[in-house]
């Protein structure tokens, strides 16, 4: 029997999956799931438990790969969909890991803003750093922060909002969200930073590339933003990646 295309939680829910390899899985994770270690509690959206569950459980999407491990590369939001690298192992973990640490990763968002940009193309380069006075928020901190750099293009405009192309070069919690509102311009649905009220945090990981740690080939890892644009009055268009 062929092994399913998706992942089916015990809640029922099935995530696409978007590539594979025997080293890595790549989902196309929803909004509302959080990116926290398994022993985390404090909410029945981690998604990491819920894999680790399924897979301890023997699910069929799991035992039809033999997958024992499954661990998430990186984070996304817990409202941002898209993209989500996971490793097979412990070592593809590590060796994953530093890709990311070393900027060897190509990533690109689509991002709905609340406003629209001044400047058609713009890199931010602004530091974040934790905001004490709120927890889980983050703030613009150029003299204690982390560097962090985005690079943006405004692709369309309607009326009160923009689509961009963000091509975060970094990845500092919260980064495209931050860069946005510093702009002057939010993400849609971003009640943290100053985004209008929305149906969704409007951001969205549509591209992943990078060149195997194992196999030197170029690997390019795209999701659907078929459903995710029109729900924002946008039309249906290409993704753009960097050529590498």
């Amino acid at each position: 029997m062929a092994r399913p295309d998706c992942i089916e939680l015990r809640t029922g829910e099935e995530l696409p999956i978007l590539y594979e390899d025997r080293s890595v899985l790549a989902l196309d994770k929803p909004a509302g799931w959080m990116l926290v270690p398994f022993s985390w509690q404090k909410t029945s959206r981690n998604l990491q438990a819920a894999l680790t569950s399924s897979i301890a459980a023997r699910d069929f999407w799991a035992r039809s790969r033999a997958l024992r491990y499954l661990r998430f590369v990186h984070r996304l939001d817990a409202d941002t969909t898209g993209i989500l690298l996971l490793a097979k192992s412990q070592g593809a973990l590590a060796t994953y890991s530093a890709l990311f640490e070393g900027r060897q990763m190509e990533k690109l968002y689509f991002a709905i803003t609340s406003g629209v940009p001044k400047e058609q193309e713009w890199t931010c380069r602004l530091k974040i750093g934790t905001d004490s006075r709120v927890r889980g928020k983050m703030r613009i901190d150029n003299r204690h922060g982390k560097e962090a750099e985005t690079a943006f293009r405004v692709l369309e405009i309607r009326e009160r909002s923009a689509l961009l192309e963000a091509r975060p070069l970094t990845g500092r919690t919260h980064q495209i969200r931050l860069h946005l509102a510093a702009a002057g311009c939010p993400v849609l649905g971003d009640d943290l930073y100053g985004g209008t009220r929305a149906r969704g945090l409007g951001l969205r990981a549509v591209h992943l590339a990078y060149r195997d740690p194992f196999t030197r080939r170029r690997v390019v890892i795209v999701a659907p933003a078929d459903e995710f644009l029109p729900a924002y009055g946008f039309e249906k268009r290409a993704i753009t990646p960097e050529v590498g």
